[in-house]
């Protein structure tokens, strides 16, 4: 296992990633984007194992978003074939690993079969300190919609008046309600933008964007990301 260059600096309590540039590596290689995402997937593994040895308490993941289902119908069947293996054999470890399962999207697309994973996954783990958040059918502004929407249907129902909203109250009709926001969002790939992804939550956020595609991400990846955290000057709109 890499070492870290950093290891007098803590990490984050709460790190995001949006795990970025599958299809382009199978393309580099000449193999199927099926292959990218396969890849990925032990990236994934690699990393969320690494954050737990680092002391990381949240992870989050972006691992299939709202405009994801424009994508081939081969595509989409892959990605949805690797995390149903990927669930299938994080239940079968879960007591060895002792990580806590959350998804943060609109699951009632997912096959019936593949959101009983995730239900299964969610509370059998629920004892678990390190938290992995998977982002699955999620986009950051349907999730702003969905919490305006449920705060409104409360309205009406005589809960709450319209001025009893406030940023802490929205904030517990999201799906990341009770979780911290993200110190640290790190993009690999070579691309800048948030692409749709914890867009409440990464108001403070600290981005780090690198020239690296998904699946060769490592460790080492992961320990100069933290070291430009650590550069950064938070001052959350002071001085």
């Amino acid at each position: 296992m890499a070492q870290s260059q950093n290891e007098a600096l803590a990490p984050p309590r709460h790190i995001a990633i949006i795990m970025d540039g599958n299809g382009r590596w199978a393309k580099q290689r000449g193999l199927p984007r099926t292959a990218g995402h396969a890849a990925g997937a032990e990236a994934f593994r690699r990393i969320a194992n690494y954050c737990r040895t680092l002391g990381v308490e949240y992870l989050t993941v972006y691992a299939f978003s709202t405009e994801n289902w424009k994508r081939s119908q081969e595509e989409v069947a892959g990605i949805m074939k690797l995390l149903r293996r990927y669930l299938e054999e994080a239940l079968r470890d879960m007591q060895k690993n002792r990580v806590r399962f959350c998804f943060f999207g609109d699951l009632s697309r997912l096959s019936p079969d593949l959101q009983k994973l995730c239900r299964d996954a969610e509370s059998q783990s629920q004892d678990y300190d390190v938290q992995v958040n998977f982002c699955l059918n999620y986009g950051g502004r349907d999730e702003i919609v969905r919490a305006a929407r449920s705060f409104a249907e409360d309205v009406a129902a005589g809960k709450y008046q319209p001025q009893d909203l406030t940023e802490e109250r929205l904030s517990q009709y999201l799906y990341s309600r009770d979780v911290p926001d993200p110190e640290l969002i790190i993009r690999p790939s070579g691309e800048k933008r948030t692409s749709n992804f914890l867009l409440w939550q990464s108001a403070y956020s600290e981005y780090v964007f690198m020239n690296v595609l998904w699946p060769d991400f490592t460790p080492a990846h992961l320990d100069e990301a933290i070291a430009e955290y650590h550069r950064r000057n938070r001052r959350f709109g002071g001085t």
